[in-house]
């Protein structure tokens, strides 16, 4: 086997049969928790205290990246547990790719601040998990998704929660919004789920060529910093730097110590969300990693409701339930379709899977070594890991 092969097996970090698969997958689920729970607080706090610029909450959702560097460089550097250089393999077309991701996610951050600033954080929440509905659409389209009844029900279900938000919206706004704001924040936080669904299928696609957790971090990098300068020049444009100064130190109501910890905390944290959602598509696939979101998207509701005392009535109550609902019959028929594979597997002695299952498990270093070794052109070579 030639030091290129060895280097690609210890690197296939999608693949189950690797060691560091597992730890790496429950890693960037805890990322995933901390990151989505504690942002949605965080970008409410600091609009419940007169905080006012949606390009200092839009950019705080990207300026972190430099954080991204450590997960980049220390097991080169410092453990020593990869043969692969940092920020080496990407072609025209990835870094392109990349870029035009990065502002896409800049203009969803916009969207998502805008609708923030408006709705209650548990409302918002609810909304968002309608992206899961455009992810499904999506990955059709794109990555050609299969359509079955589990995902198909939990579809609808979401979809359900979020019209019967939109027809009661007027118990839950609240009394310094006008209704005309209300729904601005409505359709922005829509829009905001339109498109992160959309960036999860094409991540998909892009990290089906990539096997390197590594290069998934350097991938998210070049994103934030495209998203930041977009953030930046909307910032600059609007006054947003010095506002930052000014709110600090004249209109948030809780101090300038506490405004820029507060800050800076919304930095580290959506960092966090950010790894944790590009991980977990990496290891597993867009749709799951939009389904993880959504479950999460359930405690943001209920921290919602237990930090900042949102109202929880009965129509609140039903959308949780369809959601819940809905994401449980996700899982349980990932869990009945993988034990399917799993028991025909076992009739067939340890045979292959299905080549359009790309779930937990798919991804079979043997394979790979037969596609490096049969040809130079695969997605691999292409991509110089």
């Amino acid at each position: 086997m030639s030091n290129t092969t060895q280097t690609i097996n210890e690197q296939d970090q999608k693949s189950v049969t690797n060691k560091r698969y597992l730890p790496l997958l429950l890693l960037n689920y805890g990322f995933l928790f901390i990151g989505s729970l504690s942002s949605s607080l965080l970008s409410k706090y600091y609009f419940n205290h007169k905080g006012s610029s949606r390009w200092v909450s839009t950019w705080v959702q990207s300026a972190g990246f430099p954080l991204l560097i450590i997960p980049i460089v220390v097991p080169y550097y410092l453990f020593k547990s990869t043969q692969r250089k940092p920020f080496t393999g990407f072609t025209p077309k990835i870094l392109a790719l990349s870029i035009f991701v990065g502002f896409m996610l800049g203009v969803n951050n916009l969207l998502f601040s805008w609708g923030n600033s408006y709705l209650p954080v548990s409302t918002s929440s609810l909304l968002l998990s309608s992206q899961l509905v455009f992810n499904l659409i999506l990955s059709v389209i794109i990555v050609k998704q299969k359509i079955t009844f589990m995902n198909l029900n939990c579809v609808i279900l979401l979809t359900l929660s979020s019209v019967l938000l939109a027809l009661e919206s007027s118990n839950d706004q609240p009394h310094d919004v006008t209704k005309t704001k209300y729904f601005i924040g409505y359709l922005a936080t829509i829009g905001a789920g339109l498109l992160f669904a959309l960036y999860l299928p094409i991540m998909g696609m892009v990290y089906k060529k990539v096997y390197c957790y590594a290069m998934v971090m350097e991938m998210q990098v070049v994103m934030e910093v495209a998203a930041t300068v977009l953030a930046s020049i909307g910032m600059v444009f609007d006054g947003g730097f010095t506002e930052m100064k000014r709110e600090g130190y004249q209109v948030f109501d809780k101090g300038e110590k506490v405004y820029w910890a507060t800050v800076v905390s919304n930095v580290v944290s959506w960092q966090l969300c950010f790894m944790g959602t590009a991980g977990m598509v990496f290891l597993t696939c867009s749709l799951t990693g939009g389904i993880c979101m959504t479950a999460l998207l359930m405690m943001n509701v209920v921290g919602g409701v237990v930090v900042y005392k949102e109202e929880f009535g009965g129509v609140k109550v039903v959308s949780t339930v369809m959601c819940g609902w809905g994401f449980c019959s996700y899982v349980y028929g990932m869990y009945v379709k993988n034990k399917m594979m799993k028991d025909r597997d076992d009739d067939d002695g340890g045979g292959g899977h299905d080549s359009d299952d790309k779930n937990v498990g798919s991804y079979n270093p043997i394979e790979m070594t037969q596609i490096v070794n049969s040809s130079s052109s695969s997605p691999l070579h292409h991509l110089g890991v």
